[in-house]
């Protein structure tokens, strides 16, 4: 055992020091930078980043409207269904209000969106080669299950990296025009949280948010990946042409994975946004537009959001907002994932995440 380690230590510290030298060859001019450096993961990250933008932007009406199912007041129901709520918001607050939030939700889904992509590839490519390693088989490929918690990974980095946006953006999307206190943007709703509930505010709902990003990000790339594969080894229907599948045929992948990952996830994304609204003193008087009713949005906890929910709104509460969430998941991740790929081949980034 001594000797396993002494020999693991050795390997750490040739590889550091061949690192180093690369890098400093590098630097001088006497080799190449690798493929891997600074443009090409800057290109990831732009690609990544407009594909989150471009996807959120489209279904910003139906993403509005699912957070306003999610936490209205059970007993000053304003919004009853997908077609009435978004009547209700254009009527009320016109075309702007379809959009209300959408600008913040942008500032942190492109930011999200490029971690989370960027992260994946990084987190395949090493879950990978560690497996490689162990069968001792070098053309061993990706499995579904290995897919899965790369794509996990992926989502609870970029989650954690961009929450107090998501938690900020959450508020504003729930103010109406009859609010009585309003959040000028994402800079002044950070500042008031922080100034009147402190830092750790920014990160109320964050638990559940983790356990849900693993079924979810994790699922979405897992059962992208792995269509995708299947398809292309198998060719049904004559669907690949020269080794590629059509937008079309991705755009269905995707929303294949969007439909897998959001159904098993949602009822912690309801409880993430309750618990996000803790601590907000208008929270009542936003959630019921004009301040009657009101219901104490107290939890403890993720457990216990869970428990108040059910036992004073049913099992049904869980799943509120589901159906627009359903109508705006299915392009929305369609429209991520092939969007994310159009642009690295017009930037000229090899997407092989298998290698």
């Amino acid at each position: 055992m001594a000797s396993e380690n002494v020999k693991t230590g050795d390997s750490a510290v040739t590889t550091i020091v061949n690192l180093a030298e690369e890098a400093k060859l590098a630097r001088e001019g006497v080799v190449k930078a690798p493929s891997y450096a600074l443009a090409s993961i800057c290109k990831s990250l732009v690609a990544g980043g407009v594909a989150g933008g471009v996807s959120r932007t489209a279904v910003a009406p139906l993403e509005r409207l699912k957070i306003l199912l999610q936490v209205q007041n059970p007993h000053n129901i304003k919004y009853n269904g997908t077609v009435q709520g978004l009547k209700y918001i254009w009527r009320t607050e016109g075309f702007r209000g379809l959009f209300k939030g959408n600008g913040t939700n942008c500032a942190r889904i492109v930011p999200n969106s490029a971690v989370k992509f960027f992260s994946y590839e990084q987190a395949s490519k090493g879950i990978l080669h560690l497996y490689q390693q162990q069968t001792g088989n070098e053309d061993a490929q990706l499995t579904p299950l290995l897919r899965l918690g790369a794509g996990a990974c992926a989502g609870i980095i970029a989650m954690s990296a961009t929450y107090p946006m998501d938690m900020v953006r959450g508020r504003i999307t729930v103010q109406t025009e009859a609010s009585p206190y309003q959040y000028r943007g994402m800079f002044h709703a950070l500042s008031t949280v922080l100034r009147e509930e402190g830092p750790r505010a920014l990160y109320k709902g964050w638990l559940p948010s983790v356990i849900g990003v693993i079924p979810y990000v994790g699922l979405n790339f897992a059962v992208y990946e792995s269509l995708k594969d299947y398809l292309i080894k198998s060719n049904p229907f004559g669907l690949v042409e020269n080794s590629e599948l059509s937008v079309t045929t991705r755009l269905a992948c995707g929303a294949a994975a969007g439909t897998v990952g959001q159904t098993v996830a949602y009822p912690l994304d309801v409880i993430r946004r309750r618990m996000q609204m803790v601590g907000w003193n208008h929270a009542a008087s936003v959630l019921t537009g004009d301040g009657r009713g009101k219901v104490p949005l107290e939890y403890t906890g993720m457990v216990d959001a869970f428990r108040k929910t059910v036992q004073h709104e049913g099992f049904g509460a869980l799943y509120k907002g589901l159906v627009p969430n359903s109508v705006k998941v299915v392009p929305s991740i369609a429209i991520a994932f092939v969007t994310y790929e159009v642009v690295k081949d017009i930037l000229g980034v090899e997407i092989r995440i298998s290698d």
